[in-house]
């Protein structure tokens, strides 16, 4: 079981907190806001009223204990900076912050925060991808425009073995796993010899761009 703390129990924070108590780890959710505390307690570990911009309040949680912490304290950005700059000084050695817009971002990461969480430019991009690559189901975006993806296959694949799509050579992009419906299996790094159906979903990595040439096929 892994533990976290959520800083910051509004919308972002109380649905941060909810998965990842969902999830079967140890969630303290902390807001000074009563009523925020209050909404969020069924569904955390423990929830507390405190102002976690005083740096002897969170050096009274023992945060350098948490697998996680993660800020998330509103559209006003000076709570996050001091709370961001006293957890860096803790040691806590990993910080997730949400960011109202770049120059936060930017502004959270050079005070210490391992991760920035950006919510409307990242769903944006998410709506962007699925209205753009409608045969993409899911994706994971990775560093220097690689991703992760998982689509159905285009027509011409199907009934085709891997060996003979020979997708690594012809479009830079490599099968990684399959979820097979029928019958229903996750199978992971196919062999050569796997065939293609119209009920699989493929996992796939590659370059962006070269993903999206596998949308046009037919």
């Amino acid at each position: 079981m892994k533990k976290f703390v959520v800083i910051g129990a509004g919308s972002f924070g109380y649905y941060v907190a909810k998965a990842l108590f969902e999830a079967k780890n140890e969630v303290i959710a902390i807001d000074r806001n009563k009523e925020r505390v209050q909404a969020v307690e069924p569904h955390c570990t423990s929830a507390i009223v405190a102002d976690m911009t005083d740096a002897e309040m969170l050096k009274s949680f023992g945060l350098e204990e948490m697998d996680a912490v993660i800020v998330s304290t509103g559209a006003n950005i000076k709570p996050s900076i001091l709370i961001c700059f006293h957890l860096q000084r803790m040691g806590v050695k990993r910080i997730i912050a949400k960011a109202e817009d770049d120059d936060h971002g930017q502004i959270l990461e050079q005070l210490g925060a391992s991760e920035i969480i950006r919510p409307g430019k990242d769903m944006a991009k998410r709506l962007a991808m699925r209205l753009t690559q409608p045969n993409i189901l899911e994706f994971l975006p990775l560093q220097e425009d690689y991703t992760i993806a998982q689509i159905d296959p285009p027509r011409s694949f199907i009934g085709q073995p891997l060996k003979d799509l020979d997708l690594r050579k012809r479009y830079e992009i490599n099968i990684i796993a399959v979820k097979e419906l029928v019958p229903e299996r996750f199978l992971m790094v196919p062999g050569a010899d796997f065939v293609v159906k119209d009920s699989d979903i493929l996992v796939i990595i590659g370059r962006t761009a070269d993903i999206e040439k596998i949308k046009e096929l037919k």
